[in-house]
């Protein structure tokens, strides 16, 4: 069990440190709070845990209803195209706050979670064969995996925000609206990706 579950970690953590917009969250928020990672792992266990267990239950086939699809992508891409406004208005403004400019961290990681077709993706392929090998073991299998993975979903969230928290403090003003600029062009990438993959799967 200790084999498979390094094995785990190992694979979650390419998934978890590749650039997305969770990251971007967590660097955001940081600027304002270096528990803001924390939070925001909350918020996305809420809702990658639930994935899981339906992963588990055999519900990986509606991910392939291309309208499910379509709807999570343009959902997404609408919610990233908020919060990149928000933190590039920021940027411009005299003060940032960027609890305001896209609400709480918890609920940042709750709504970017849901909204994130590729999370779905992941859980039903690669997450996929690594919840059906917990099993292995039995139950606690399968919860030694949840909380791994989410183990390390927290220390990489936690240490994005605290590195940008630490960074705006001792750079001060100019160094938080680097960090929002640099967010906020990562949050429209991926919403220009996601509308991009939406408009392939209607064409298709």
């Amino acid at each position: 069990m200790f084999a498979f579950i390094s094995e785990a970690v190992v694979i979650s953590l390419s998934g978890v440190m590749a650039p997305g917009p969770i990251s971007a969250a967590a660097l955001g928020k940081g600027s304002r709070t270096p528990h803001a990672g924390a939070l925001i792992a909350i918020g996305h266990g809420l809702v990658e845990v639930p994935v899981m267990i339906a992963v588990l239950l055999g519900v990986r086939s509606l991910v392939d209803v291309p309208q499910v699809r379509l709807g999570v992508t343009v959902l997404g891409a609408l919610l990233l195209v908020v919060m990149a406004v928000g933190m590039l208005r920021s940027v411009r403004g005299a003060e940032i706050d960027p609890m305001r400019s896209a609400g709480s961290p918890l609920v940042a990681g709750v709504l970017l979670t849901l909204s994130n077709p590729y999370v779905y993706i992941w859980w039903t392929t690669i997450g996929a064969a690594l919840v059906l090998r917990s099993f292995d073991f039995g139950v606690w299998g399968f919860v030694a995996l949840a909380v791994a993975h989410w183990l390390c979903d927290l220390g990489w969230d936690y240490f994005l925000s605290a590195l940008s928290f630490r960074g705006g403090q001792f750079f001060g003003k100019r160094f938080q609206k680097g960090v929002f600029l640099v967010s906020g062009c990562i949050m429209a990438a991926f919403a220009v990706k996601l509308l991009v993959d939406a408009a392939w799967t209607v064409l298709a």
